[in-house]
C-alpha cells in the first residue's frame, strides 16, 4: 500500500516523502485505513514495525481537517492531541519522529516527562501547545495545578500499553482518561506488543468500539540466538550472574536492569570483582 493511495492531507504526505517512506508496513496499512476514517483502533505490533508513524500520520491528518476549537477563556491552554508513553526515552523518540513527519503541519508539539527542568516545561505549556507527548506522572503533576485543560483533546494515543501496565502506570493512565474529552468525542488509538485480556478490557472501558488489528511477527526469535531463562529469587540473582559470566567467559555482555539505582549497584559489584563495567 502506497501512502498516496490513502486519504492523507498533502502537508502530511510531504513530510512522509521527506523522511523517505514509500510503502506502508503491515501495521500502518491496516490501522491507517481505520483511524483515517475517524474510528478507534487497538493495534498489536512489535517494536520496529512502524507503529509510531501509523498513529502520527493519522493524528496529523485529523488535526489538519478539523478547525481549531474556540476556547471559552483566552488564557486557557487546551492541547488538541495527547500521546501517552511509558518511558521518557520512548516519549523523546516519538517527539523526534513527530518533528520529522509533521514538519510542514505547523503544530506546536511538546514532550513532558520527569527528569528535566520543571519550570521550563511548565512555561512551555503555558505558551500554548497542540500536541502533548507525555509520561503519566509528570502530566498529572502539571494537570492538578489547573493551568491547562484536557477537555479539548481530539486525538488520544496510548503507546506500548502493555508496558504501562507492567510499570504500574495503569491507575495514572485511567485518571488522565477520566479527565479528557469523552470517548465518543475523540479518535483513540492504542498500540501494544500484546493485546492481552487486561489491555482489551481497558480498550472496552475507555475507547469507542475500537477495531482490533493484530500483526504477527514474521519471526519471534532469530534462529542464531540461543535463549535461556532462569527462575531465581532476588537474593540469588547476583551469584547466578557471576556464575554465568565465569562459565560463559563472555567478554562482551549487555545486562538490562529495571532501575537506574539497580544498574549503578550492579556496576559497583561487577567492578569490585574485576569486570570492566
Amino acid at each position: 500500500t502506497k501512502f498516496e493511495s490513502l486519504d492523507i492531507p498533502e502537508l502530511v504526505l510531504k513530510g512522509i516523502e521527506e523522511v523517505g517512506f514509500n510503502f506502508c508496513t503491515p501495521i500502518r496499512a491496516k490501522t491507517l485505513t481505520i483511524s483515517l476514517d475517524g474510528k478507534d483502533v487497538a493495534g498489536q505490533a512489535q517494536t520496529g514495525t512502524g507503529k509510531t508513524a501509523a498513529f502520527l500520520i493519522s493524528l496529523f491528518s485529523h488535526l489538519l481537517r478539523k478547525e481549531v476549537p474556540e476556547l471559552k477563556r483566552s488564557d486557557w491552554v487546551a492541547p488538541r492531541a495527547l500521546i501517552i508513553a511509558p518511558t521518557r526515552e520512548l516519549a523523546r523518540q516519538i517527539l523526534k519522529d513527530a518533528n520529522a513527519l509533521g514538519k510542514y503541519c505547523n503544530f506546536k508539539t511538546l514532550c513532558v516527562h520527569g527528569g528535566i527542568d520543571y519550570e521550563k516545561q511548565k512555561n512551555k505549556i503555558k505558551i500554548g501547545v497542540d500536541i502533548l507527548i507525555v509520561t503519566p506522572g509528570r502530566l498529572i503533576d502539571f494537570y492538578k495545578q489547573k493551568f491547562f485543560s484536557l477537555k479539548s483533546i481530539e486525538v488520544l494515543v496510548i503507546d506500548e500499553a502493555d508496558r504501562l501496565f507492567d510499570m504500574g502506570f495503569i491507575q495514572d493512565t485511567r485518571y488522565i482518561l477520566r479527565n479528557i474529552a469523552p470517548y465518543n468525542k475523540r479518535v483513540s488509538m492504542l498500540f501494544s506488543a500484546t493485546l492481552s485480556h487486561q489491555v482489551m478490557e481497558f480498550c472496552y472501558e475507555h475507547m469507542n468500539n475500537a477495531e482490533k488489528v493484530v500483526i504477527e511477527p514474521e519471526k519471534i526469535v532469530v534462529d542464531e540466538v540461543e535463549q535461556s531463562i532462569y527462575h531465581v529469587g532476588s537474593t540469588e540473582k547476583l551469584n547466578l550472574l557471576f556464575g554465568l559470566l565465569k562459565k560463559e567467559g563472555a567478554e562482551k555482555t549487555i545486562i538490562f536492569c529495571n532501575t537506574k539505582r539497580e544498574a549503578e549497584n550492579l556496576e559497583a559489584q561487577l567492578s569490585h570483582n574485576g569486570y570492566k563495567t
